[in-house]
């Protein structure tokens, strides 16, 4: 009983010396304690997670997944050709639609549609030949120099460095790979 007269005593002091800021500042260092244990049970939505969310809420083809902060963007072509924008949220792993172009233009996806290697099977390739963390993962149809088509993952390894590894998608395997080399996000390779 005697404890609580003095705790009352002390707040009412704070109170009356510092004011509403101590007053904050007092309540927040208790419930300091509290945001750790919320946030240590929020588990960090994983690349792979966030395409299996993107593809229940909207079936299709996976044609780019990439991290932007606290989401996720990944653009999902269905069987028809639409092409859907949605938004993957990194940390509960709830997808909002973004934007979806309404126009079936299935022939301009034909070969995204019909490659037999998806960006699924492109992030678990190269996850296998360098261990990390699936950054973002992109189909690429650009005309290179006469190469095919291929998927461009982007991996963050556990020594942290940034690979890029190319997947071809037909058959699943790694057809190039470079690397920062430091730990730094160059796109160049260096």
């Amino acid at each position: 009983m005697q404890r609580n007269t003095y705790v009352s005593a002390a707040a009412a002091m704070v109170l009356a010396l510092g004011g509403p800021v101590a007053a904050a500042a007092t309540a927040s260092a208790d419930t300091a304690t509290a945001l750790p244990t919320a946030t240590a049970a929020r588990a960090d939505v994983t690349a792979e997670a966030a395409a299996a969310a993107a593809l229940k809420a909207h079936p299709g083809v996976i044609q780019s997944l990439d991290r932007d902060g606290a989401v996720w963007h990944v653009d999902v072509i269905s069987k028809d050709g639409t092409h859907s924008e949605l938004e993957v949220d990194a940390a509960s792993g709830s997808v909002t639609r973004e934007n979806q172009d309404d126009e079936q233009r299935a022939d301009e996806y034909a070969a995204l549609l019909a490659a037999k290697v998806t960006a699924e099977q492109a992030m678990k390739t190269a996850l296998a030949a360098h261990p990390g963390k699936v950054w973002s993962v992109q189909w690429d149809d650009d005309d290179n120099n006469g190469r095919a088509a291929y998927w461009n993952v982007e991996v963050k390894t556990t020594d942290g460095r940034t690979q890029n590894v190319h997947v071809d998608t037909a058959t699943a395997k790694v057809v190039s790979s470079d690397s920062d080399g430091n730990g730094n996000d160059n796109d160049d390779g260096n």
